[in-house]
């Protein structure tokens, strides 16, 4: 068979992904093997593939392809997550071009504009992950909206409920005006901006008196219900029982006393705000304040706002202090940094706001996912380190806004029959609720079209959360087989921006709905980074396009580029030139397997010794290999593993083992050597094939005729065996020796064509094991052991061992001669100005002690270099 000259990484990465697929080699079901599933993280149904996506899928196709080699009934689980505040955000956008409003349609309209969109674009990811070599088992992909996905989230959103774990509250929740959604504590990032202070005159009623605020939000006045002091402030003593007016809309509002009030900032006078700021909602339930929204749901300014009705809050600002400027009531304006909470998902400015949500009780949920993780070690995070911010956020749990005012969801399963706050019901359907509600109210004349069911959806996360457990059908049907069998998982793979969004959340829902962990171990990866450690982002235009790099550079060569540089938990200083070192690594092995293939074999010579102990030598050094990359794995050093298969094929095998074993030119090789080099090249493909599975599948099909069940996909892992490592340590000084010879031969113009013999003084620790191999890879006639030193030879020493090759016919005696002269010459003319200079006595006397201390150094390297070139001379003449 004519193997190309060259790899065509494109066609290659073609022809096997369908040959797999058709096999059906990545579809599992439940068997007698022991199951290792993986669940994919699922991305947003609006996403297309970047490099975090590149890093995270390629680790755990590593992980999924290995565990196939190893036995296991391998099921990686992939699928996609629905993003309400993403998808409905395009959506809307989409439907805006065509000049439609959301409010104009009705909830059932909306929907089926938004699946028509989900159907267009998603799954776009998925078919490129496949360009990446993602051995999913395609068949049971998931969608968080998938129907039974749905009916697990009101499942489980129903039995939370009946233990007391979910409420209605009425709380101060992160508006995020943009999507006009709540948004959880943690879908909030908090960033140092720059603004300003502006303090404000505010009249004290009945008098001429004023007292003045500081405030970042001169627009939220019109939502002012108090002026607070601290009660311990001599400065504002006469102010107590007053009542202040609050500027442009006038109204009279008290001056309440409280020490939460900090006397240091602004001016210790602190106007209150119950509806706009969580601290100020508290001085309000305190003081029982009134509460006043200023704010439409877009973060513009209602009918409050008075003449500023209808702005939008940032232009308002703007605007407010223009008119508290010409009232001459703005008394000075100071540049101010404060914390900024901004939207996670559409980067808004987020708006505290008073709502009627709904909360999961998280406190008494996460007492057995914090001690699986950090007392019993039921879960394991790699690297352990991410245990510390584990327990942090686990320990500081607050309750959890699950609700969502959106309608790309899951619908939140309450139903109101009445318009008391109380007035409704919890149920799967809504003959379920009718029934409650009829209990409930005593009418049992209720129908339910007197059944209103809640406009909100339930937070993407809460549908995320059950992920391990529902793509089973877990909490549907909670002793099918496949629960049964797959779950929990073995591992799983995901980025800590996420650990306490997704990662922790799936332990607590694994505890409460399964009674044991969702995973055994999560490894967190480092973000993707460029070469000057800025996070990649469409934003700052430095994130490379992931198909382009594919096509550029072969699936392989992308896959080794992203994780040779990916330490656990690290970030990943992303580089292009990581993916170029991978297309070389991928020709590399290519050409080596060309090189074996273009050997003629003979079954008549004789296996030659120098092969013989060549085979048994890289047989040890890939024991030893394989048990480290095992412990690698065991470890999540994922990195690690790569490099240490790397340095084996490239330094062991390529460099050494193919020049050790390969015939002399024009000459065939015996038939036992050839077998050993297969027997060797196919352990190799074993070990890489997680890493690069195209090119090691393409050669493992071109070294012999397959059948489909003799895949490399679904070979076996190489055993580990028993063997007897010193060789490996016999080897190394037979390789420094080989290097001596070669520097020598290079250093003195020794032809490498040209055969030389090779002396040694014979010590108790020198090894003849590889003489032949010495002999064969130095070019030499003989090695010969002797008991003094060879004259008229040019010698190095290895490990204290003495090497001599005799010059005669080996180097012209003339023209080393002369060399050495030469060299003689400037070492004795060096030798004087380092000595000039030690013999002055005010150098001595004035130099640092370091700097006279280098000149002695290079007095007595030159006096022993001079002894060796006069011995060397001595030899010639």
């Amino acid at each position: 068979m004519e193997i190309p000259a060259k790899y065509d990484a494109l066609s290659v990465e073609d022809k096997w992904y369908s040959y797999w697929m058709k096999h059906n080699y990545f579809h599992s079901v439940p068997n007698e093997k022991e199951p290792y599933t993986i669940v994919i993280p699922p991305p947003n149904v609006t996403g297309v593939l970047h490099m975090g996506h590149m890093l995270n899928n390629t680790i755990q196709d590593v992980l999924i392809r290995r565990a196939r080699l190893k036995g296991y009934n391998a099921c990686w689980v992939p699928g996609m997550d629905h993003a309400s505040i993403a998808t409905e955000a395009k959506v809307v956008a989409k439907l805006k071009d065509e000049g439609i409003n959301k409010s104009d349609l009705t909830r059932e309209e909306f929907l089926k504009h938004a699946w028509d969109w989900t159907d267009k674009h998603g799954g776009i990811i998925l078919e490129q992950l496949k360009k990446l070599g993602a051995s999913c088992d395609w068949d049971r992909t998931k969608f968080t909206l998938d129907d039974d996905m749905s009916e697990a989230v009101i499942k489980v959103f129903v039995d939370l409920y009946k233990k007391g774990l979910i409420y209605r509250g009425y709380r101060m929740v992160n508006w995020d005006p943009e999507a006009k959604t709540t948004l959880s504590d943690e879908e909030v990032n908090y960033e140092e901006k720059q603004g300003k202070l502006f303090y404000i005159s505010y009249k004290i009623e009945g008098s001429d008196e004023t007292l003045t605020i500081a405030t970042t939000r001169p627009e939220t006045i019109f939502g002012d219900t108090a002026i607070c002091i601290n009660p311990t402030d001599e400065r504002f003593s006469h102010l107590k029982g007053k009542k202040a007016i609050v500027p442009i809309c006038n109204r009279v509002v008290p001056i309440i006393e409280d020490e939460y009030v900090d006397v240091e900032f602004g001016t210790g006078c602190l106007k209150v705000t119950p509806a706009h700021d969580e601290n100020d909602k508290v001085l309000g339930d305190k003081h029982q304040l009134e509460v006043i929204d200023i704010f439409n749901d877009d973060a513009s300014l209602n009918s409050y706002g008075l003449q500023f009705e209808g702005q939008d809050r940032f232009v308002a600002r703007k605007n407010v202090a223009k008119e508290l400027e010409s009232l001459g009531i703005l008394i000075k304006t100071e540049n101010h940094l404060n914390k900024v909470g901004t939207s996670e998902r559409t980067k808004a400015v987020i708006e505290p706001r008073l709502s009627d949500q709904w909360f999961l009780s998280m406190k008494g949920l996460a007492k057995p996912a914090l001690e699986a993780v950090l007392e019993t070690e039921d879960v394991k995070l790699f690297p352990k380190r991410f245990n510390n911010t584990y327990r942090h956020w686990m320990e500081n749990v607050r309750d959890w806004n699950i609700s969502r005012q959106l309608w790309w969801g899951q619908q939140i399963p309450a139903y109101y029959y009445g318009d008391a706050k109380e007035d409704f019901v919890v149920a799967e359907t809504a003959e379920e609720a009718l029934k409650l509600a009829q209990a409930k109210s005593g009418n049992a004349s209720l129908t339910i079209g007197d059944l209103k069911q809640d406009e909100d959806v339930v937070d993407t996360w809460f549908s995320a959360w059950l992920w391990p457990i529902s793509l089973f059908d877990g909490i549907r049907n909670p002793d099918n087989e496949e629960a049964k069998y797959y779950y929990p998982t073995n591992d799983l793979v995901t980025g800590p921006d996420i650990l306490f969004f997704w990662v922790a959340r799936m332990i607590v829902a694994g505890y409460e709905f399964k009674g044991e962990k969702p995973f055994n171990n999560v490894y967190l990866t480092g973000l993707v980074r460029d070469k000057q450690r800025r996070k990649m982002s469409k934003s700052l235009g430095n994130s490379p396009d992931a198909l382009k790099l594919i096509e550029e550079f072969g699936a392989d060569g992308v896959r080794v580029g992203l994780l040779l540089s990916s330490a656990a938990g690290n970030d990943l200083m992303f580089d292009e030139a990581l993916c170029q070192q991978g297309k070389q690594f991928a020709n590399k092995i290519w050409n080596a397997f060309r090189l074996i293939k273009g050997w003629e074999v003979s079954d008549t010579i004789k296996q030659p010794e120098s092969s013989k102990i060549s085979l048994e030598w890289f047989n040890a050094e890939f024991q030893r290999d394989l048990v480290q990359i095992d412990d690698h794995f065991s470890k999540y050093r994922i990195s690690d593993a790569l490099m240490t298969t790397y340095k084996l094929i490239w330094d062991n095998f390529c460099s050494w083992l193919l020049e050790m074993i390969k015939p002399n030119y024009g000459e065939p090789i015996d038939q036992e050597t050839y077998n050993g080099a297969i027997s060797i090249f196919e352990n190799i493909l074993r070990i890489l094939h997680p890493f690069m599975p195209f090119l090691t599948e393409e050669i493992w099909q071109l070294i012999e005729e397959r059948t489909p069940s003799q895949a490399l996909i679904i070979a076996d892992w190489p055993k580990i065996e028993e063997k007897d490592f010193s060789i490996i340590s016999d080897f190394d000084y037979a390789s420094e020796v080989i290097s001596g010879i070669r520097k020598i031969r290079k250093d003195k113009n020794i032809s490498f064509k040209e055969s030389i013999d090779l002396s040694i003084i014979e010590h108790k620790n020198v090894t003849r094991d590889f003489d032949s191999v010495i002999i064969k890879l130095g070019n030499l006639s003989g090695i010969s052991y002797v008991t003094n030193p060879v004259e008229a030879s040019l010698s190095f020493i290895i490990r204290s061992n003495e090497y001599f090759i005799p010059m005669a016919g080996a180097v012209n005696v003339e023209d080393e001669i002369a060399k050495l002269t030469e060299e003689l010459n400037y070492t004795e003319g060096f030798l004087k100005s380092v000595q000039k200079k030690l013999s002055n006595e005010r150098f001595v006397n004035n130099a640092p002690d370091s700097v006279v201390a280098s000149e002695k150094k290079k007095e007595a390297d030159a006096l022993a270099k001079i002894e060796t070139i006069k011995s060397s001379l001595a030899g010639l003449q």
